[in-house]
């Protein structure tokens, strides 16, 4: 019986060699090397632009299988920033994100599909004052290596756009700001 095992056992690992070849990475938030920024129509004439200065996440990634990456971050709500401290006051209460009873926000992806030339389509669950929809990313590498220091470091930049009302923000911020732009850039440390 022995002997029959250690040939399934061998097949298996033959089997798969893209999830042992997969890294785990930490998104490299205490060097500043990434960041979540938003940016929504003013009154349809100028761009609102902002961001959130607290987060964290991890993620894996083989480049050679792509397409087995998955994605995790947890945004503090009430870091929100736009450098005007009276709106963003209003944008931690209740017309907005509601801090007080929603202080974290997620991202978990669900898939990862290969696009080609190093971009890629991540699918995931976004969760927003207690809503969770699913949302599409477009995402594309950017770089990776060895770092001056002795690790390594993969990053990426990527775009989406969700509607307020479908996380339940209703304020009437004009029929030209009802969608919120996404743009992530993302460099992980390996662990």
């Amino acid at each position: 019986m022995t002997l029959r095992l250690a040939p399934l056992a061998l097949v298996a690992a033959l089997a798969w060699p893209a999830a042992s070849q997969a890294a785990d990475y930490t998104i490299d938030t205490k060097g500043a090397h990434a960041s979540i920024n938003f940016r929504i129509k003013h009154l349809g004439f100028s761009w609102l632009v902002g961001r959130f200065d607290q987060f964290n996440g991890t993620f894996s990634y083989d480049e050679k299988a792509p397409e087995t990456s998955k994605v995790s971050v947890e945004i503090d709500t009430a870091s929100v920033s736009s450098n005007h401290a009276e709106r963003d006051k209003h944008l931690r209460n209740t017309d907005f994100l509601d801090v007080a009873k929603f202080p974290k926000a997620t991202f978990v992806s669900k898939s990862v599909s290969p696009a080609g030339d190093g971009k890629a389509k991540i699918v995931g669950d976004l969760t927003l004052r207690g809503v969770t929809k699913e949302v599409t990313i477009d995402a594309a590498y950017v770089g990776g290596g060895a770092d001056p220091w002795g690790g390594n470091r993969v990053g990426f930049t990527g775009t989406t756009k969700i509607a307020l009302a479908d996380y339940g923000i209703n304020f009437n911020l004009g029929p030209a700001s009802k969608d919120v732009e996404l743009q992530l850039e993302v460099e992980g440390v390996q662990k």
